[in-house]
């Protein structure tokens, strides 16, 4: 686990640089955003999210998330096929800023290219360093 500037990274989690975390799940990947990202972000006020059941590629958009100073995509971190996202964020989007790395998930997706996409994601190694870099990055603008 990387603790800094009051937020965790756990190390079990792989990452983005649009502070997406992933976490592998038997077959599926399990997503959502990142403390960090979601105090960037601001307090979510509505989330829009494609229905389950539709093929995606990393990179693309999944849905939207709206909060008082920003309105922005969320990006698939893997190709694949969307097998679930989490209903409760449409009447609870709040779940997000709460508890992100629990009830605040925001989809399940089955990969298709998991290990050469993983490659491009941020894992234990070298962790610490990232995280560092990320929030000198993003607290500048």
């Amino acid at each position: 686990m990387v603790k800094y500037e009051g937020f965790d990274f756990p190390d079990s989690l792989f990452y983005t640089s649009d502070q997406i975390w992933l976490k592998k799940e038997d077959k599926t990947v399990r997503i959502g955003f990142t403390p960090f990202g979601m105090d960037l972000a601001g307090k979510i006020k509505f989330v829009r999210l494609r229905p389950a059941g539709k093929p995606i590629e990393a990179g693309k958009s999944i849905g939207t998330l709206e909060s008082g100073k920003w309105t922005g995509p969320v990006k698939s971190p893997v190709t694949g096929m969307l097998k679930a996202i989490n209903e409760d964020l449409k009447n609870t989007p709040g779940l997000l800023n709460e508890d992100p790395y629990g009830k605040g998930w925001i989809a399940v997706i089955e990969p298709t290219k998991l290990d050469a996409e993983l490659k491009t994601m941020q894992g234990a190694t070298g962790l610490e360093a990232w995280v560092k870099k990320e929030f000198a990055e993003k607290k500048k603008k």
